[in-house]
């Protein structure tokens, strides 16, 4: 079969795949928590140029406060599951270590200032890291968990108990708009303001 045709092949089967995963599976809840931490790496890297230093700081701790979650239930919940039910070693023991090197920086980027001209580097760094082990995690980890035939329903509601109780114990973190956001917003509002008058 042509490369091509592979592709799309795995592409159809993921697909199918996705559309019979309920939200509750801890690899959707995983990957779920993914799309929002880049989410927020893109909005930072917006903010780099224009956005306040408090608004750079406010986000940059969000970051790091979701990863340290993310890290924590896929150490203590998702690897050892994961471990005993695949034969990989070598993965699991990489993700260890990716894990360990982003706690690096998330502990120098919390520790640090945000007027400090090397302090956007570290965050824009971790995001780079975080890239490349979303990537092994999603590609490689993730479809040999899904192989293996793992209870990730059973895990799912696990991760989701302990990020439920550890959000709880935090407070909620306001939400981060871009300068560029505001000005439009406030701009919206005057505008909206003058028609009313």
């Amino acid at each position: 079969m042509p490369a091509a045709k592979k592709t799309a092949a795995k592409k159809t089967a993921a697909k199918k795949t996705a559309a019979k995963v309920s939200r509750t599976d801890a690899i959707a809840i995983l990957t779920a928590d993914h799309k929002r931490v880049k989410k927020m790496f893109k909005t930072f890297e917006k903010m780099k140029e224009d956005g306040s230093a408090a608004d750079k700081q406010a986000l940059a701790q969000q970051i790091c406060d979701e990863l340290t979650l993310h890290a924590d239930v896929e150490e203590k919940i998702f690897y050892p599951a994961t471990r005993n039910s695949i034969d990989d070693a070598d993965l699991l023991d990489e993700a260890e270590v990716e894990h360990a090197s982003a706690k690096d920086l998330i502990a120098q980027i919390q520790a640090g200032d945000s007027s400090d001209p090397k302090w956007a580097a570290k965050v824009t760094v971790l995001g780079e890291y975080i890239d490349h082990h979303v990537q092994e995690e999603e590609e490689e980890m993730f479809p040999k968990a899904r192989k293996a035939k793992m209870d990730l329903e059973s895990l799912g509601r696990e991760i989701a108990a302990m990020k439920e109780s550890r959000q709880a114990e935090q407070p909620a973190p306001a939400a981060i708009v871009p300068a560029a956001a505001k000005t439009k917003s406030r701009a919206a509002g005057k505008t909206a303001a003058a028609s009313r008058l």
